[in-house]
């Protein structure tokens, strides 16, 4: 017990109750293993969610344009090598580091106080990407709202907004059957280079107007800005009682995407053309093999399509009981995430393969990535099937729900690690205030994407802000655990978690293989980099230098609060203090008692203290507690712990 407390036999039980957190005899439900902060209700919901995050419009509209650009079917070996050897092993080193601490993305660094700043990192990258894509959530709202119509505004060259040089694959003048229809399309493309679809047209013209360069900001675009605020109470509400209710919302918005996926897909196959669509995306170039760009695409897709340092795996594991099995959590959502980023390729192809045999030309012209895919040559081709508004509603509303699974868990991180960080039982009590407050500070600040330019500042974010920087936060995130805390403690601390230690295999990985391969992602981005252009804008040598800054600015953070540690530490020297600043926190471990043993346990850890604080505010508990019979109080009883185990307590508890 605590020094100078000595309960009364009653008072004894309930403080041990609320330390086993499992089970209250006599309770049909079982309370949340963590009341601090709670848990997931169970464990479908964290894997629903951490589909989604993983899950996300890059799968839809990167994976199938790269698989495509190299080598098709040839790129699929170099990117399951790197999903073995680099996705899963990173995915299961940031859950295990989560569920281990229960903390989020900057409480876990307890762990190595000095690195912490590795942990704002992440906050910064969280915050850039959760800025620009519910922007892009907000256009595929617009987009969904456009398509409640008989006609969808992109299909004739017939509106105001339409230029000369336009030229629909639809005439509305004309009956001829298709072999005509696809002769004249193709003869005026042989007699213009300046073909420019209405879909097009409407994008740049109507829904953008896009100014002539970044720096030309025009004016705000009010029917965008009304669906960025439409998204942005969207994820808020969704989030207005953190995984409680998010955890909810994911049975649909993780789920319904594969139905319409389904949906597209069998509409897609039996399509004239589809064949060929699908041909040109899976056909293996094995001559590619041999290029190292083909194996840096693959790692850079599998790295980032994962989310992979951006805290939010961390986050959502944080919510997991402590002897969850993360480890089958984290092949299962990986290889998951890459299977649907295969089959929507085939949603995809087979759609522009039809395009493409409509229009007379090869697949190579109309296949685009990219907002360029997604509100550019996939609606065109929708306009060509009956029923096309039916159509283009599915897929808007796919992309929202794609968009909302990630959006959901980078809100989720910014959120869990200002409220764990403070760690007042006020914050705790108000936690749906900060994310109300995060929501209106990232609606205000995704007003400027709004504008008639805002399509290239959210270009500029895309590329910049979650490109190398998250490279380098992994990349010191695996040597700051496996180097510097060590391997072998962090091995037995997966290993008091999950009742096995890590496979070999992970252990290799982790150590040697994952940041081998995640330096030559860094390597392969630096030798790769070109300036950024949007179509045939080539942005100006001041952008190009705040996109850079940007990218720095999360990665400055690790060497800024790393250098504040070690003046802050203990020590006459140097050395001293950065060996102080590296030592484990003393709470560092797992945050509740009854998980804290082997060389965590302690007798007056702050974890039983807040345990004891806990129990005593909670009027519920101590009228449970009052309701008991004395018989169990008297006799030995069994209590069903958190983990499933029974454990019978004697009466001198």
């Amino acid at each position: 017990g605590v020094p100078g407390f000595c309960p009364s036999n009653s008072e004894g039980m309930a403080i041990h109750l609320q330390v086993q957190n499992g089970a209250i005899p006599g309770e049909m439900v079982k309370r949340d293993e963590n009341l601090k902060r709670g848990n997931w209700s169970n464990q479908i919901e964290f894997i629903l969610t951490s589909v989604g995050y993983a899950v996300g419009l890059g799968n839809v509209w990167r994976f199938p344009y790269l698989c495509y650009r190299n080598g098709g079917g040839a790129f699929m070996f170099p990117y399951i090598i790197m999903l073995v050897f680099c996705g899963i092993p990173l995915f299961f080193l940031e859950l295990s580091f989560g569920q281990f601490t229960s903390q989020g993305c900057l409480g876990v660094w307890r762990v190595n106080p000095m690195f912490k700043g590795v942990g704002y990192g992440m906050m910064v990258v969280s915050t850039y990407i959760g800025i620009y894509y519910n922007v892009v959530i907000s256009i595929a709202f617009y987009y969904f709202f456009s398509s409640m119509t008989t006609l969808l505004p992109w299909t004739y060259c017939t509106n105001e907004w339409n230029r000369e040089d336009c030229s629909s694959m639809l005439d509305p003048n004309r009956t001829a059957n298709i072999s005509d229809l696809s002769q004249n399309i193709s003869t005026l493309l042989n007699q213009t280079a300046k073909r420019t679809s209405p879909s097009e047209e409407y994008w740049n013209y109507y829904v953008l107007k896009l100014s002539d360069g970044i720096g030309d900001l025009g004016e705000v675009r009010l029917p965008l800005l009304g669906c960025l605020f439409v998204a942005w109470v969207v994820v808020f509400l969704c989030l207005i009682k953190g995984v409680k209710s998010s955890g909810k919302v994911v049975y649909f918005t993780a789920t319904f995407p594969y139905v319409v996926l389904t949906i597209l897909f069998i509409r897609g196959i039996t399509l004239d053309g589809a064949v060929t669509g699908i041909k040109y995306y899976l056909t293996p170039q094995w001559d590619k093999i041999l290029d190292a760009k083909v194996w840096g695409d693959a790692a850079s897709q599998i790295f980032y399509s994962l989310g992979c340092a951006w805290g939010g795996l961390i986050t959502m594991a944080s919510y997991n009981k402590f002897h969850n099995n993360c480890y089958r959590d984290s092949i299962i959502i990986s290889i998951t995430n890459c299977a649907t980023s295969v089959y929507a390729g085939f949603v995809i192809f087979s759609i522009l393969g039809f395009m493409a045999a409509h229009l007379g030309v090869d697949v190579s012209k109309v296949a685009d990535h990219g907002p360029g895919l997604a509100f550019v040559a996939y609606p065109e081709a929708l306009t060509l099937l009956p029923i096309s508004p039916f159509w283009s509603l599915l897929f808007f509303f796919m992309l929202i729900l794609l968009g909302l699974g990630t959006q959901f868990c980078l809100l989720e991180t910014l959120v869990t690690a200002v409220v764990d960080e403070i760690g007042s039982d006020w914050i705790r009590r108000k936690k749906s205030l900060v994310t109300l407050t995060v929501a209106i500070v990232g609606f205000l600040l995704g007003i400027p994407l709004t504008t008639q330019a805002g399509i290239y500042w959210l270009l500029l974010m895309d590329n910049y802000a979650a490109s190398f920087s998250l490279v380098v936060i992994s990349c010191i995130m695996c040597i700051a655990i496996m180097y510097i805390y060590g391997h072998d403690k962090y091995f037995q601390d997966v290993q008091m978690m999950l009742g096995f230690p890590p496979p070999m295999f992970f252990q290799i990985c982790w150590r040697f293989v994952s940041p081998s391969i995640i330096f030559f992602i860094l390597v392969f981005t630096v030798v790769q980099y070109k300036p950024i252009s949007y179509n045939d804008y080539v942005y100006p040598s001041w952008a190009i230098t705040l996109g850079i800054l940007m990218a720095l600015s999360s990665v400055i953070c690790i060497p800024v609060y790393a250098i504040w540690k070690i003046c802050m530490s203990e020590g006459s020297t140097f050395w001293e203090r950065v060996k102080n600043a590296n030592k484990p926190s003393k709470d560092w471990g797992p945050s509740l008692l009854e998980h804290r043993t082997d060389r965590y346990a302690t007798v007056g850890s702050p974890s039983y203290e807040f345990n004891l604080e806990i129990q005593q505010l909670n009027p519920d508990k101590e009228r449970e507690k009052e309701q008991l019979p004395t018989e169990n109080i008297e006799h030995n009883f069994t209590i069903q712990g958190s983990n499933g185990s029974a454990r019978t307590q004697e009466p001198n508890v």
